[in-house]
């Protein structure tokens, strides 16, 4: 469970994805395991950063790769997002704009989805999922206020990382969308 309040408050016309990239990108610094791929029987952990972006298109679900997710500011990251998910849907993606993700971050809020559990976008270690961000009731400073809430979702390779650091991973995502002020503009 997140609370997105502070960020709703800030974004303007920017959507909640950009947020959410830069987040994961400082989780996956932090939990490096999640940002690996199978090769065979090897694990290959990345020092890059590329992010596939999961795109409903009229032909089905489409990933392309943001490349240097880490490299980019919330502007940025908002404008790639926007080009590769608009090149999904029209068909025009190039085959390597297809290849070569280190990690999947997928979302089913804009179909209503609440909660996901994602399958992984082998041969990733994981995948992240958001769910609807809407107002909740939620019990801050012993009241009940109504707060902007979604609720993100890890799945991971068991053989590349164990359940206490994929959930390190997701509390430290949590932990950078609830500080608004730790995002580079």
């Amino acid at each position: 469970e997140c609370d997105f309040s502070d960020i709703a408050r800030t974004r303007g016309e920017r959507s909640y994805l950009p947020y959410l990239l830069q987040a994961t990108v400082a989780g996956l610094k932090e939990v490096p395991e999640l940002n690996a791929t199978l090769a065979g029987e090897e694990i290959v952990f990345w020092e890059r950063y590329d992010l596939g972006i999961a795109v409903q298109t009229e032909q089905g679900l489409v990933v392309p790769v943001l490349r240097a997710a880490d490299e980019k500011g919330l502007d940025e990251l908002e404008a790639e997002a926007a080009r590769l998910a608009e090149a999904a849907r029209s068909g025009t993606l190039k085959p390597e704009e297809l290849r070569g993700s280190t990690f999947t971050v997928t979302s089913a809020g804009r179909l209503g989805g609440l909660l996901t559990t994602p399958i992984v976008n082998y041969p990733e270690a994981g995948i992240l999922s958001l769910g609807r961000i809407a107002p909740r009731a939620v019990v801050l400073d012993g009241e009940i206020v109504a707060r902007e809430v979604g609720w993100l979702s890890c799945t991971f390779d068991h053989r590349v990382v164990d359940g206490v650091r994929a959930s390190e991973f997701l509390l430290a995502v949590i932990d950078r969308l609830q500080t608004v002020s730790s995002f580079a503009p």
